[in-house]
């Protein structure tokens, strides 16, 4: 029997998306044709405006699951869907991961009574509260021997139990297995815990959150996978509402979501799914892609040519393989490939910067057609690139910049705020806190000079794409400078532990030196702060989330348009405040706890002081065209974008880490692999994995790229070691090497 579902293999840029919507086109024009046939032969009459709509889609109308990797490529994969057939037809658009979170939410009531749950509406946890909540759980047992025998700190073991809890989910094994699994997977393994207690403690963990209507990722994805999918009253209700799936890039997916799809196929469901045998990116944090092949058995298999011919791939991606698996081969790459070598890496950030800067200003390459790939992007080098390349007015935009929010100066001025208002948090505030906070919320939005004329000169696009003209536009001043704020902070700053205060400014005998605009800005500042206060006292501010609020929108927003990495930083923490406050209240509501009135105000202070990375806020992405800027990204955020560009600066290119794939691996991640549950893994396994990760990293980068490739390699690292990592090979084998010792820097050209 000829299968109706279609496997589409093809490597990165080989056009299995568009080949996946192409395929759903077909479905849809066939049913269209095969229901009119139907319609006339039943009623004599050929289509006619007045038929119903709905009549032409009998099979297709209950709706379309279109799912993909990661939330950017959904929402890309939805609009051209939504395109291609106009709007026509139900399309609902999801990753693996949230699709499990609607289902296990809209069907809680069902969960409730074959679990025997509280009857409780169902709240998620994000990332960093999980952590929080599961240390404070956890405390008690996670004594100073735990800790050395585990070999790392409180937060790190916290995070890798709860990652065992997540890949055991993701594999569809339930909590109870995952002593066992350890136990074979580890065997005499001595320098790890016992398996039975971190099992233990994921199951006091789950039951826990369960009794409390909690959900995290990993307590989803078990309900889903062990009660919700073999249940029959879901399985009839998910089948009504979906008889065709599509999924792309599915070898980045959980082995759960194929119990999902045999599901579908085998209540008559019509599948599409594309595969790139050189993807896999989230091996090793969750995605299982050999399990996941299994499913072509069940599909007519398509594969498609290779990457399009502008690409490197089919030219260098032989060369390199070799190179890099045969060390002693002696073999030299093309002049498509350049090398910058330097000794130190202060240097090779610097000659990075400025090779990139000196091929757009001479027009040989566009902003947009730069990128920028490393395995690790520390604080440095994201600051010196970045730096460098501003000062050039070339924009440089971050991939998926998850940096933590305390890192932004304006967090922690309104997070000083908190501790001014709010009784019982004067420890938590100093003088440089506070004169920071007096320069952040002293800024005054001003045009400049000829604004007016400089705005008519630039087109609308031009001024979202172009971060230059954003900060020409939108040019920022403060009316406290450092040096005054230093001042007021040192002589009008009086701490004290439960009501830190702020003197007028008066105080100062020399207070004639913070001049008239310094001292207006302070006195409304003071003047704001009192009003608060006394809201406060008579509780007429409902929750701190309100009194951030309005912080933002009197000395932030003032009817300006803040820069959009400022924004999103705003909008993340007022998403993770309300989010923390909302699972406070649910606790309280299970368990009152005596506390002090503002001990939870305190502990989220100190949740973010911590460095917690929180979620990104939604939307991710500014709204409107693609910037028009060098992009920045590690190895794992760029393969995941699925981006292309014309010229690639790959980073260190001597860092071991090239054989990591630029993300760390979970613990325990290879024992919970379909084909291999709880087996041992091995030195040997792990040195041939890196191979391989290797062998598909550089398969796929020279698929994304088009014209030239730079390896950017400095004999030391930051920590002054020689970096000997696997792709020092193909910097050897360069011909065209601009090194440090290069008279003058110029351009590969010239």
């Amino acid at each position: 029997m000829v299968s109706h579902s279609v496997w589409i293999v093809g490597t990165s840029r080989s056009g299995k998306t568009a080949r996946l919507v192409e395929q759903f086109c077909n479905w849809v024009k066939s049913e269209n044709q095969y229901t009119e046939s139907f319609y006339t032969k039943k009623t004599g009459r050929k289509k006619g405006a007045y038929v119903p709509e709905f009549l032409y889609l009998k099979q297709i109308e209950p709706g379309v699951l279109v799912l993909a990797a990661n939330d950017d490529n959904r929402r890309e994969l939805g609009d051209i869907i939504v395109t291609s057939t106009l709007g026509k037809y139900p399309v609902r658009a999801k990753t693996p991961l949230g699709f499990f979170q609607d289902e296990v939410i809209l069907f809680w009531p069902l969960l409730i009574n074959s679990l025997n749950l509280k009857a409780q509406f169902p709240v998620r946890l994000r990332p960093e509260t999980e952590q929080e909540l599961a240390t404070k759980l956890w405390r008690p047992q996670l004594d100073e021997e735990i800790l050395r025998i585990a070999g790392v700190n409180e937060s790190r073991l916290v995070r890798r139990i709860l990652d065992l809890l997540q890949l055991a989910a993701y594999s569809g094994v339930p909590c109870e297995d995952i002593a066992q699994i350890l136990a074979r997977g580890l065997g005499e393994n001595t320098t790890t815990l016992e398996p039975e207690f971190l099992a233990s403690l994921l199951l006091d963990w789950r039951n826990w959150c369960l009794e409390r209507g909690l959900l995290t990722y990993g307590i989803i994805t078990e309900l889903y996978s062990q009660h919700l999918l073999s249940d029959r009253n879901y399985q009839q209700h998910l089948t009504k509402r979906y008889q065709a799936i599509l999924a792309d890039d599915v070898d980045d997916y959980p082995s759960v979501a194929r119990l999902l799809f045999d599901l579908l196929l085998d209540r008559g469901a019509v599948g599409a799914f594309s595969y790139n045998p050189d993807g896999a990116v989230r091996l090793g944090l969750g995605a299982d892609p050999k399990y996941l092949e299994g499913l072509a058995e069940r599909c007519r298999v398509e594969i498609l040519s290779g990457p399009p011919p502008e690409s490197l791939s089919e030219q260098l991606t032989k060369q390199m393989v070799e190179l890099v698996t045969e060390p002693m081969v002696l073999l030299s790459l093309p002049k498509t490939v350049y090398s910058i070598q330097t000794t130190s890496r202060a240097q090779l950030l610097r000659q990075t910067a400025e090779e990139i800067a000196n091929a757009i200003q001479s027009q040989q390459v566009q902003a947009e057609e730069v990128a920028i790939i490393a395995p690790g992007l520390d604080a440095i080098a994201r600051y010196t690139l970045v730096e460098i390349l501003v000062k050039q007015n070339i924009p440089v935009e971050s991939l998926n910049d998850q940096r933590p929010l305390i890192s932004s100066p304006v967090i922690r001025a309104l997070l000083t705020m908190l501790a001014l208002v709010y009784p019982g948090l004067g420890r938590l505030v100093d003088r440089d806190a506070v004169a920071e906070m007096l320069v952040v919320l002293s800024r005054k939005q001003q045009l400049p000079e000829n604004s007016t004329d400089a705005m008519n000169r630039v087109s609308t696009t031009d001024a979202m794409n172009r971060v230059s003209t954003t900060d020409a536009m939108n040019r920022v001043s403060t009316n406290i400078d450092p040096v005054r704020a230093g001042l007021i902070a040192d002589y009008c700053f009086v701490p004290h532990p439960d009501r830190p205060n702020l003197l007028p400014v008066s105080t100062f005998e020399r207070w004639d030196r913070i001049g008239y605009a310094a001292t207006t800005a302070y006195n409304e500042i003071l003047e704001w702060l009192e009003q608060q206060r006394s809201q406060q006292e008579l509780r007429l501010i409902p929750s701190p989330i309100s009194l951030l609020d309005r912080a933002i929108q009197r000395f932030l927003w003032n009817g300006s348009n803040l820069p959009y990495e400022q924004l999103a930083a705003l909008r993340e923490l007022l998403e993770t405040a309300q989010h923390y406050w909302e699972i406070d209240t649910r606790l309280r509501q299970i368990a009152p706890v005596e506390t002090t009135p503002h001990t939870t105000i305190i502990e989220f202070i100190q949740l973010l002081r911590r460095g917690t990375i929180t979620a990104n806020p939604y939307p991710v992405r500014p709204i409107g065209g693609a910037r028009k800027a060098v992009t920045l990204a590690t190895i794992f955020q760029y393969r995941s974008s699925r981006r292309s560009h014309r010229w690639h600066f790959w980073l260190d290119a001597g860092s071991p880490l090239w054989a990591k794939g630029g993300a760390a691996t979970l613990f325990g991640a290879p024992f919970f692999l379909r084909d291999r549950l709880g087996e041992p893994w091995t030195a040997e396994e792990e040195k041939l994995a890196e191979e391989q990760r290797l062998q598909r990293i550089l398969t796929d980068l020279l698929s994304r790229v088009s014209e030239r490739v730079y390896l950017c390699h400095s004999d030391l690292a930051v920590n002054g070691q020689e970096q000997l990592g696997p792709l020092l090979p193909l910097v050897n084998a360069c011909v065209t090497v601009i090194s440090e010792s290069t008279e003058k820097f110029r351009s590969p050209t010239s």
